[in-house]
């Protein structure tokens, strides 16, 4: 089972009071939209720390010859968007 642990948080009213209203019309706790909301932040700034680490090491020659190989064709047929 996951441990849990309290942390008193402080919040602005009106951040407080849209909390509240968010997290009813998702049919969520505030408890578990924080939980998430904070699991998403989370998920987003080890993706980004990730991708500073990939770019470190990137080679700019190894992105032109990547481009170059690429095709010219604006559409394979199939591939176009829908029209509504």
């Amino acid at each position: 089972m996951t441990q849990m642990s309290n942390y008193a948080l402080r919040l602005q009213a009106s951040l407080l009071n849209e909390l509240r209203r968010v997290a009813k019309e998702e049919g969520t706790s505030i408890n578990q939209f924080i939980n998430i909301a904070v699991a998403e932040k989370l998920a987003a700034l080890r993706t980004e720390r990730y991708f500073r680490e990939r770019m470190k090491r990137a080679r700019p020659e190894d992105f032109i010859a990547i481009l170059e190989k690429a095709g010219t064709d604006i559409t394979v047929e199939g591939d176009e968007l829908p029209v509504d």
